[in-house]
């Protein structure tokens, strides 16, 4: 078999490919001369040897004719499990920092977990309850079965059910981020939106692993915005990346390289706001999963690399009532945007740095939010200038839409979405049309900070801390978020900024320690 042949079949690098060729050699007899002594059972041989080799770099997922639906009914999802030889069922819930938790049960607990009867211990959740009220339930969203094909079928296949959380009494935890977004959806209906849709655009860093699987901080490659091989060196990452969510449902858009080194984005068909929250949470563990059976590490960390562009995590909103009509679209009007849409962007900007702790959530968020990168740092809204906080992209029509440019990756999706809403939805009910804040044409980085204020532009935060300050007095995230979410986040918050803020950091000793 030739070295080009193996290559195209395995995907891999000459190099690879002659260390296959090597290996098949020999455990197998099969020479390049032989160009057609290779059956498929051989070359899947091949390629599960090189596997070993090579610490799992070729990706080997399950592949079957399961395609995720909506309205799932119970019995429905019995008969899957059993089709599928599911034998383990993973049920999903997000904690109040963003972090995906799960409880795992054997497939004879399924029924259990179908009527809401399995049990965790809530005090060891960040931001949840204390040791006194631990006791929480698990109630499945059918909508959210799937079977993760990206998960060792050796023993049986493994499916997943997205949560919400739910107290002894059997009323909602009111601290479940999934049940605060829920609340401000249902606001959003009595108001008449009859659907919110939301289309998400994560960017994150490829990283090489170390022989130990340890993260380094070697990209995979110098490339930069839409490069292609032999620049770009994560294509057939991002490819299985891709080929795996569309396993589970997903539709994928387009992916392709960024501007920073082994920095990259995929993206996917935008969905009404739960569901696409729960899909950008899916997104992110597919994303670390796949990459890591690449031997690399995915790292969705704002700011990984001094001097590089950071990662974001753009966000499109658009608004439907019931009859399908997109409400930020207005013909008649100035740039073709209806007065809704000037006011949820007035509310969403005049409470941007309010939201900032929950759009931009850690200490590292903020070394991406500064001058000189597409990173947005003040509060306006332009229908072309990426400088500004939120942008409208040209198309209009039914894809009239409102892109988010501050939110990072490591932002909880349910919370940020809840307090957008709130903002957004505070500016449509409140707002007079005096009130609108007008859009800004000049690239907002060139201005002098005199003309900035004289514009009554405000800047994002710069730091967490301030940041925190700035949240622990906002009134509709505290009403948004409830009282138990909102202290609990400002103390998780007050806690990191005071461990950031005490340890002695590389520069210092760098720049300090002969002093």
């Amino acid at each position: 078999m030739k070295l080009k042949e193996i290559r195209k079949k395995c995907r891999i690098t000459q190099k690879e490919a002659a260390e296959l060729l090597n290996i098949s050699v020999r455990s197998y007899g099969i020479y390049e001369s032989h160009e057609d002594s290779v059956d498929q059972l051989k070359l899947k041989a091949m390629k599960e040897k090189l596997s070993e080799t090579f610490n799992e770099k070729y990706v080997s997922t399950d592949n079957i004719s399961f395609k995720p639906k909506d309205n799932y009914k119970k019995e429905e999802i019995v008969a899957i499990c059993k089709e599928y030889n599911v034998q383990y069922l993973r049920l999903q819930f997000t904690d109040m920092l963003g972090t995906i938790k799960a409880v795992e049960v054997p497939i004879v607990k399924l029924n259990d977990a179908l009527n809401n009867k399995i049990m965790f211990d809530g005090s060891s959740i960040e931001g949840f309850v204390r040791i006194k009220e631990a006791d929480m339930y698990l109630h499945p969203d059918l909508d959210t079965f799937l079977i993760l094909t990206f998960e060792d079928s050796s023993y049986g296949r493994v499916a997943r059910l997205i949560c919400d959380v739910y107290t002894p009494d059997g009323k909602p935890f009111k601290g479940d981020p999934r049940y605060i977004l829920k609340k401000q959806i249902k606001k959003a209906k009595e108001l008449g939106f009859e659907t919110i849709n939301v289309g998400f655009e994560p960017e994150f860093y490829l990283f090489k692993l170390d022989d130990s699987g340890n993260p380094t901080l070697n990209h995979l490659d110098s490339a930069s915005y839409f490069d292609n091989t032999p620049m770009d060196g994560a294509e057939y990452v991002r490819r299985d990346i891709s080929l795996e969510l569309e396993k589970l449902g997903f539709e994928i858009q387009t992916t392709h390289h960024e501007v920073g080194p082994g920095q990259n984005e995929i993206n996917f068909k935008y969905d009404e706001v739960l569901k696409a929250c729960d899909r950008v949470q899916t997104f992110k563990q597919v994303v670390k999963v796949i990459a890591r059976k690449h031997h690399y590490l995915a790292s969705f960390m704002p700011k990984p690399i001094t001097g590089q562009a950071g990662s974001g995590m753009h966000t499109n909103i658009s608004i439907m009532d019931k009859d399908g009509n997109n409400l930020f679209y207005d013909k008649k009007l100035d740039l073709e945007l209806s007065l809704i849409c000037k006011k949820w962007m007035s509310g969403v900007l005049n409470h941007a740095r309010e939201l900032a702790i929950l759009t931009n959530p850690t200490v590292n968020s903020y070394k991406r939010l500064v001058s000189g990168f597409e990173a947005p740092i003040y509060a306006c809204w332009s229908d072309a200038n990426r400088s500004s906080l939120i942008r409208i992209p040209a198309v209009r029509g039914m894809s009239t839409r409102t892109e988010i440019r501050n939110v990072d990756p490591t932002a909880n999706p349910y919370l940020a979405l809840a307090g957008i809403i709130a903002a957004g939805l505070d500016g449509i009910e409140n707002y007079e049309e005096k009130d609108l804040i007008p859009p800004q044409s000049d690239n907002i980085f060139l201005l002098s900070e005199e003309e900035i204020d004289k514009r009554g532009i405000n800047r994002l935060p710069q730091t967490l801390h301030e940041a925190n300050e700035v949240f622990r007095n906002s009134k509709l995230l505290k009403d948004t978020l409830g009282e138990h979410t909102f202290s609990k986040l400002i103390e998780a918050k007050d806690k990191e900024w005071k461990d950031f803020h005490t340890t002695v950091s590389e520069w210092e000793l760098k720049a300090l320690l002969n002093k």
